[in-house]
């Protein structure tokens, strides 16, 4: 019973064994095909045959590592020709690899990146060409604002930069509402005295086109007294609200609520915008407290982990804030230092003359063949059995001549103001033994370094000029000696030199530092009493050592500037921030020309070559009288007659005086 027990097992295992067998073939041979693919730059194919052979033996780790390291290296490659592409401009080819990547590798984050960033980049061609159509439509203002989104998304985008920067150039300074910008362009002359303030807005209603909606605490029966000419829309709503204590708020495209300009009121109807800054250069912490201290923001969130800031105010503060990120978020100043420091060693030693045994030493000798002296060998002393030592002349002439060089020449990149150290040399071990107070204290022991060699400090402040500060520090230190402490430590006597100075030096300017010079000249001799005083025969009686050592440190140092802080452009650098209480901005104060009127009716049509007047003129009302109304304008198809001021009297002709 037992042995057919055993033989069902056989026979149940055989399959498996084989399925074992032909699984190790099958992933041995798909490791191979993946192996020949790969070689072949069949990298996709290839993959696949090393999953089939990680499939066939899941414990088999060498497969598995070979699959994994064959995809990364395929990953890292296809990745770095796709963001090569990218840069050059060719999106497709680059996106084509991209997909590869993702294909091969589901979750590669960088992949995934890279597809984002492509479809920005093509996002933003989208917005640069229709930037491009409406400059060249003269609709400049259209552009800012598409221009500015792009650079908000990608502030590394130069041509986007530029083409702002020629708009710029061409546009005057933007209306106040985006949405309201060509409707505030149009021309308009009015005049009013001490007339009610409904009135006027209602003449600039027809005028414009616009909607004037007033709160209820406005007072519309209100006197004031408003004369502009060859002005524009905005203008004429500006100095109305800035003379009478009102503030705006833009309901829609064409509507206009008008408030008190009161602290309840504009915390009542004052929209707020949230905006969100990404840094890349600048400091969030920085930011913020310039923002909070120009701006008086108080909304203002920093995250110091992904350096943002995320600010809560009026549109016309986030516009501002727009423009103190960007003089603030820029790269700070780098400089290469380019070091060179050679150390010369020249040393010289010279020995001659004759030496001289300085004693003589008497040792009896054992006559009993023992190593050691007996008494009766001491009884037995004679010239046979004393021994002499210490009688030994020698010559010396000899001269040591000794020369070294040792050169290092590092180059550090530096950030400005920052601080750099260079140290080449060794760390020598101090140990200090502590004992314990009490009975039965232990006794431990610190080990610390000494830095002995070269040290250098430098720190750069970079100047907008291309100029260099650097406060150069240099210390030469050299081991000269030990010492023994009474507990048994060691201490080490170390020779230093040290030099302290600031160079002011131009890009690339070079400038050699020497003079740490160490020279030490010793001497010994070693000679007869009396015979070595001699004046000429005294070297024949003794011995003469110099010693001459010299040391002289040479450092040579250049700056090369890697990056300098760029001026901003003077419209960056300086603009309008309103006033104290309101950083509402003025309307465009640039010259305009004359707006010409429209022809009384019955005139004769203008000759050839002469500018007509415009087809909607501009309003020009005049009140006769105090307290009496302004004729309103014309509505649409009517011929509008115009308001003619009385005639200058003539002057009275005068009379030539007599001498």
């Amino acid at each position: 019973m037992a042995s057919h027990l055993k033989n069902l097992g056989r026979r149940a295992a055989l399959p498996a064994l084989l399925a074992v067998a032909l699984g190790g073939c099958a992933g041995q041979m798909a490791y191979r095909d993946g192996r020949d693919l790969i070689a072949h730059d069949q990298i996709e194919a290839g993959l696949l045959k090393y999953q089939e052979a990680v499939k066939a033996e899941p414990g088999n780790a060498q497969y598995r590592q070979a699959f994994l390291m064959e995809r990364d290296r395929a990953a890292q490659r296809f990745l770095d020709q796709a963001e090569r592409l990218q840069d050059e401009g060719k999106l497709d080819q680059a996106a084509q690899l991209f997909r590869r990547v993702q294909a091969l590798d589901p979750l590669n984050e960088r992949a995934r990146a890279g597809m984002r960033a492509l479809e920005r980049d093509d996002r933003q061609a989208k917005l640069l060409a229709a930037a491009g159509a409406h400059a060249n439509k003269g609709e400049y203002e259209l552009a800012k604002q598409k221009l500015n989104a792009m650079l908000t998304e990608n502030p590394a985008n130069d041509k986007a930069r530029q083409m702002l920067r020629e708009v710029t150039e061409k546009l005057a300074p933007a209306a106040a509402e985006p949405g309201l910008a060509k409707t505030y362009k149009q021309p308009i002359s009015i005049e009013f005295r001490d007339a009610p303030l409904k009135q006027v807005f209602e003449v600039i209603s027809r005028r414009s086109g616009l909607n004037f909606v007033f709160d209820k605490d406005v007072k519309t029966d209100q006197r004031t007294t408003v004369l502009l000419k060859n002005s524009t829309v905005e203008s004429a709503i500006y100095y109305l609200l800035l003379t009478n204590q009102l503030e705006q708020q833009v309901m829609d495209a064409n509507t206009i609520l008008i408030y008190p300009n009161v602290a309840a009121k504009l915390k009542e109807y004052q929209e707020m915008t949230v905006k969100t800054f990404f840094l890349a250069n600048a400091e969030a912490k920085l930011v913020a407290n310039t923002l909070k201290t120009i701006l008086k923001s108080r909304d203002v969130v920093v995250d110091e982990k992904l350096n943002l800031l995320i600010v809560r105010d009026s549109p016309e503060a986030i516009r501002l804030a727009e423009k103190l990120v960007a003089l603030q978020d820029t790269p700070e100043a780098e400089v290469m230092l380019e070091v060179e420091i050679l150390e010369v060693k020249k040393g010289s030693v010279m020995d001659l003359g004759v030496v001289w045994p300085t004693g003589v030493g008497l040792t009896p000798l054992s006559t009993s063949g023992g190593t050691g002296i007996t008494i009766r060998d001491l009884n037995n002393l004679n010239q046979r059995t004393i021994g002499v030592t210490g009688i030994a002349l020698g010559v010396n002439a000899n001269k040591n001549d000794t020369d070294s060089n040792l050169l290092a020449n590092p180059r550090i990149r530096v950030r400005n103001k920052e601080k750099a150290k260079i140290v080449i040399g060794d760390k020598l071990p101090v140990i200090t033994t502590t004992v314990s107070s009490g009975i039965g204290g232990f006794a431990s022991d610190n080990v610390t370094y000494v830095d002995v060699g070269l040290t250098l400090n430098v720190e750069p402040t970079i100047y907008l000029n291309d100029e260099v500060a650097i406060r150069v520090q240099l210390e030469v230190s050299n081991l000269t000696g030990t010492l023994t402490t009474k507990t048994g430590g060691t201490a080490y006597q170390i020779g230093t030199r040290q030099a302290t100075t600031m160079l002011q030096l131009k890009d690339g300017e070079n400038q050699v530092l020497a003079g740490l010079i160490n020279s030490e000249e010793r001497g010994t001799a070693n000679h007869v009493p009396g015979a070595g005083d001699l004046p000429i025969v005294g070297r024949l009686f003794g011995s003469k050592r110099d010693d001459n050592q010299k040391t002289e440190i040479v450092l040579s140092i250049t700056p090369h500037l890697i990056r300098n802080v760029q001026r901003p452009e003077a419209s960056a650098s300086e603009f309008s921030a309103g006033t104290e209480a309101s950083f509402r901005r003025r309307p465009d104060m640039s010259a305009r020309p004359s707006v010409a009127m429209p022809p009384p009716p019955g005139a004769l049509p203008p000759p050839a070559g002469v500018q007509t007047a415009p087809l909607r003129p501009p309003v020009q009302a005049m009140p006769l009288s105090q307290g009496q109304p302004a004729p309103l304008p014309p509505s649409q198809g009517q011929q509008p007659q115009p308001v003619l001021p009385p005639p200058e009297p003539e002057p009275a002709p005068t009379q030539p005086v007599q001498q």
